[in-house]
C-alpha cells in the first residue's frame, strides 16, 4: 500500500516539473529576438534520483523517498536558423521538496536567481519581511526552503545548432 502511495507522490511531482518547465519553455520563447532568421528552441528536461551510490532515471523509479535526492537537468537547444536572444529557462521546485543550496549550476556564463513567489519575480538572493521581537520589521534573506523556481540566464545568445545545460537538485521532504 505505502509502496502503491508513494508511486502516486511520485508521478504528480515528475509532471509538475514538466508543466513548469515547459511553461517556462513557453514564456522563454516569447521573449526571443532574432537578429536574422528565426530561433527554434527544444527543452528536454531529465530527472534522475540519487540512490545507493548510483543515479537512476526517474522514469525508471517506481517511488521516490523522504530525503532522497532529485537531480535535474535542462538542456535547451537551438534548431532553428536565428540566434535566441535573451534566453532564459526556468526549473520549478515542486511542493514536497526543497532547492538544495548551491546545487544550481548552468554552463557559458549563465546568471542564476530565484523566485519565492511562483515565478512572478527573481533575485539572486530574494529578501523577506522578519519581525522582530520589539515589533519592527527587518528585511532578510529568505530561506531555501521558500524558493520556488530557479531561472538561468545566459549573457551570450543561444546561436542556431547550439545547446545549453542547466542543473539543480531538490530534497524530498
Amino acid at each position: 500500500m505505502n509502496r502503491l502511495k508513494n508511486r502516486r507522490a511520485a508521478a504528480p511531482l515528475l509532471a509538475l516539473c514538466v508543466v513548469a518547465l515547459v511553461g517556462g519553455a513557453a514564456l522563454a520563447q516569447r521573449q526571443l529576438k532574432a537578429a536574422s532568421g528565426r530561433p527554434e528552441i527544444k527543452v528536454e528536461l531529465a530527472g534522475a534520483v540519487e540512490r545507493g551510490g548510483a543515479r537512476l532515471a526517474l522514469d525508471k523509479v517506481e517511488d521516490v523517498k523522504p530525503g532522497e535526492i532529485l537531480d535535474w537537468q535542462i538542456v535547451s537547444s537551438n534548431d532553428g536558423t536565428g540566434a535566441a536572444r535573451d534566453y532564459k529557462a526556468v526549473g520549478h521546485i515542486p511542493a514536497g521538496t526543497v532547492l538544495v543550496a548551491g546545487s544550481p549550476a548552468g554552463e557559458s556564463g549563465s546568471t542564476v536567481t530565484y523566485s519565492i513567489d511562483g515565478g512572478k519575480t527573481f533575485a539572486t538572493q530574494p529578501i523577506i519581511e522578519e519581525r522582530q521581537p520589539d515589533g519592527s520589521v527587518k528585511q532578510v534573506p529568505a530561506p531555501v526552503s521558500m524558493y520556488t523556481e530557479v531561472r538561468y540566464e545566459w549573457s551570450d545568445a543561444l546561436a542556431p545548432g547550439g545547446k545549453l545545460s542547466a542543473s539543480y537538485k531538490v530534497r524530498v521532504k
